[in-house]
C-alpha cells in the first residue's frame, strides 16, 4: 500500500500518512514548524556550536523534510559541512514527493533533488552538504562510522515499539561519537528510561506547538 497525502497542517505545510503504520509523518499542528523546533533548533543549532564538520543520522527519511531543512541551514553557513545519512525502509514515490509543498514553503526550489538522489550512495548536493540515503530497516543497519547528531524521527512507540526500546537504543548509543546528541519529538517515560539505561544523559525540553515536551539525549564526552 502506498502512503497518502494528507491535508495541509496548521502551518500550511504538507504531511503524509502511512497506510502501513497508520501514522502521520509529521504533526498536524505544523510539519515544518515541528521539524524546525525539534531537529534544527534543539539538535543542529546546538551541535554546530561545538563542531565544524557534522555526521548526522536520521531515522526515517520519509518526506525528506528534515533533510531539506538541514540542507537549507548548511547553505547559509560558511564554516560547517554536513554528511547526512538517512535510513528509510519504505521510501515514498517520486510522484508523491512532487505533491509536497516544501519547495515553496522553504523557498528551496531544488527540494526534489533529495528524492531523486540515488539510494545507498553518498551524493554531494552542495559544497557543504552530502546526502547518503540508505534503504534498510533500522534494526539491520550497521554503520561504518560514528555520528555527531541523531534525528530520531521514527513512527511513534505505539506503531513501532521495538524502535523505542533498549536493544536498538543500545546500538544507537554505540553509533554515537563522544559528545553526540540525539533529539526526538517523543517524551514517553519508558523511552527516556531506556535511553538512560543504555548510557545517555537525558534532558526534557519544551515541545513544539501541540506537544508539551520533547527529548534531547547526550552521549557525554567521557563515556
Amino acid at each position: 500500500m502506498k502512503p497518502t497525502l494528507l491535508n495541509l497542517t496548521e502551518d500550511g505545510s504538507h504531511t503524509i500518512v502511512s497506510d502501513k503504520f497508520g501514522e502521520s509523518y509529521h504533526s498536524r499542528h505544523g510539519a515544518v514548524q515541528e521539524s524546525r523546533h525539534v531537529f534544527i533548533a534543539a539538535g543542529l543549532h546546538e551541535q554546530a556550536k561545538q563542531r565544524s564538520q557534522l555526521h548526522i543520522l536520521e531515522f526515517g527519511f520519509g518526506s525528506g523534510l528534515n533533510a531539506a531543512l538541514t540542507w537549507q541551514w548548511a547553505r547559509e553557513q560558511i564554516d560547517c559541512s554536513i554528511h547526512y545519512t538517512a535510513l528509510e525502509a519504505y521510501p515514498i514515490s517520486i510522484d508523491l514527493a512532487q505533491q509536497l509543498n516544501y519547495s515553496s514553503q522553504l523557498a528551496l526550489p531544488d527540494f526534489l533533488d533529495l528524492h531523486h538522489a540515488p539510494w545507498d550512495e553518498a551524493i554531494p548536493l552542495s559544497d557543504s552538504f552530502t546526502l547518503e540515503k540508505v534503504q534498510q530497516e533500522f534494526e539491520k543497519y550497521d554503520p561504518s562510522h560514528q555520528f555527531d547528531l541523531i534525528y530520531y524521527d521514527a513512527f511513534a512507540p505505539s506503531a513501532q515499539p521495538e524502535l523505542w526500546q533498549e536493544p536498538l537504543l543500545a546500538k544507537v548509543f554505540a553509533w554515537c561519537a563522544l559528545g553526540a546528541i540525539l533529539v526526538t519529538y517523543c517524551a514517553k517515560g519508558s523511552f527516556k528510561r531506556a535511553l538512560k539505561a543504555v548510557g545517555f544523559e537525558i534532558e526534557g525540553l519544551p515541545g513544539p506547538p501541540g506537544k508539551r515536551e520533547m527529548t534531547r539525549a547526550v552521549r557525554e564526552a567521557s563515556k
